[in-house]
């Protein structure tokens, strides 16, 4: 009789054992499917990073051209205010016509044009008229510099006329670059 008795208490562990290998079973698969979620969380979570890390750089980059086009910029202003003293230095100059409206009066003399009333258009006049003399002079300074009085002040708005436009390519390639960055996100 005690051997049915320990058989009986026997069997019932086992009951009990077969239950809770059932139920670790459940949380078993419940882990493994956590697990697979968190690992494609991770490896999203590696592929945010890579593109931040790489906007990241290109911002950098962006920053640096900016410093660049700031140096730029402030070099040009340089140049621009003493391109005013010069012009407001320089002697009065009649302003002649253009060459194609003499060729269509052949008999028509050269005569200075009414100045305007706009600031603006009188300005506009005479820094057409000193990006001729410019013209007149560059030719000159390359051969001897130092015969020419003004001759740095020559190749230094040349030089600013030149950084200006390769500032403005650096920007807009900045600018485009930028927009695909945003837009690509």
């Amino acid at each position: 009789m005690t051997g049915m008795v320990l058989d009986g208490v026997l069997m019932l562990l086992l009951v009990a054992a077969l239950g809770y290998g059932v139920r670790l079973e459940r949380k078993l698969a419940a882990l493994r499917a956590g697990q697979l979620a968190f690992a494609s969380a991770v490896t999203d979570l590696n592929t945010a990073a890579g593109r931040a890390e790489a906007a990241l750089a290109s911002l950098r980059a962006s920053g640096q051209e900016t410093d660049l086009l700031h140096d730029r910029i402030i070099k040009a202003r340089e140049v621009k205010a003493q391109l005013e003293s010069l012009i407001a230095r320089a002697p009065a100059m009649p302003i002649r016509a253009p060459a194609a409206v003499q060729d269509i009066d052949p008999a028509a003399s050269p005569t200075p044009a009414v100045a305007p009333a706009v600031k603006d258009d009188e300005r506009a006049l005479r820094m057409a008229a000193l990006a001729q003399r410019i013209k007149g002079i560059a030719p000159s300074v390359a051969r001897a510099p130092a015969s020419v009085a003004g001759g740095n002040n020559v190749a230094a708005i040349l030089g600013a006329l030149t950084a200006n436009q390769s500032a403005k390519q650096s920007l807009n390639r900045a600018r485009r670059s930028l927009d695909e960055d945003l837009f690509a996100a």
